[in-house]
């Protein structure tokens, strides 16, 4: 029976027109890719080409074999492909989150309790959450919500507020509490990759004059420190980073911005469901 290779090697003559051409390409000499596709004519036992003094050209039948090659060396390529994520998935724990702070909890706890896999985690829009753990994408997903659906395993949490930092020169640095709308018309700096945040902070029935500068995770912080700028922080991020000097954290008072992180897994993955039972009796809400 011919070999992969042979194919390969039929598909480039064919692209090239010439055997040198595509010995050429193949870094092969020419009698040697010449024997080998006289090989694979034996081995189909019909010829292929019709022989030319100084070129090589398909006959019928080797047009009829260039399809199946290609359609067998694009089969071939999806084959290794699959093999390849299926063995990725296989010593990978994928987690989604709606925001960045589940996940500087849950990741090295995944780290540390599965110390053989390797923890890959993004943040990604929360519909496309629930369809990648209901496809297999994800074995962990975490949404500002719960997800009810059959099948899928959800537990509450952990919460999470907004705050308004500012400088206590700031005319609204005396209130006890926001309403995101006082900020309306506020230039304030904003880091990115926020997930849903970056939704319900650019509602426009609620900021829609606000200027947002918006920078990454080390420019952001870089800013801040240099910065009179009004910004969002929540009180998980100031738990984690803490608090910077010559500020004013005001708590806001929108339902929107206290949120309740629920983790859900499928409820036949029984690895994901000992995980979330056993950490989450070592975190409270």
């Amino acid at each position: 029976m011919f070999e992969l290779y042979q194919l390969q090697q039929l598909l480039v003559v064919v692209g090239c027109g010439t055997l040198s051409g595509a010995a050429e390409q193949l870094h092969l000499s020419q009698p040697a890719l010449s024997r080998s596709m006289q090989r694979l004519e034996r081995e189909v036992q019909v010829p292929l080409f019709v022989r030319r003094k100084n070129r090589i050209e398909l006959n019928k039948n080797g047009e009829l074999a260039v399809e199946y090659a290609r359609r067998i060396m694009d089969e071939a390529a999806k084959m290794a492909a699959a093999l390849r994520e299926q063995e990725r998935r296989l010593h990978t724990i994928c987690v989604g989150s709606c925001a960045p702070a589940p996940l500087w909890e849950i990741s090295p706890a995944l780290s540390n309790r599965y110390a053989d896999m390797t923890i890959s985690s993004e943040i990604r829009d929360c519909n496309l959450l629930e369809q990648g753990l209901l496809a297999g994408e994800y074995q962990l997903i975490i949404l500002p919500y719960p997800f009810q659906r059959e099948h899928v395993h959800c537990v509450e949490y952990a919460r999470e507020q907004l705050f308004f930092s500012l400088p206590p020169s700031h005319p609204l640095s005396d209130r006890k509490s926001l309403c995101l709308h006082d900020m309306n018309g506020e230039t304030m700096l904003l880091r990115n990759r926020l997930g849903f945040w970056e939704h319900i902070i650019s509602k426009d029935d609620k900021m829609p004059d606000a200027h947002f500068i918006v920078q990454n995770e080390r420019d952001f912080h870089a800013l801040v420190q240099a910065s009179v700028l009004p910004y969002f922080a929540s009180d998980w991020a100031m738990r984690r980073e803490g608090t910077q000097p010559n500020r004013v954290y005001i708590p806001i008072s929108d339902t929107e911005v206290h949120v309740t992180y629920h983790c859900c897994c499928l409820s036949q993955d029984k690895t994901m469901r000992a995980f979330l039972s056993q950490y989450l009796k070592n975190h409270s809400l």
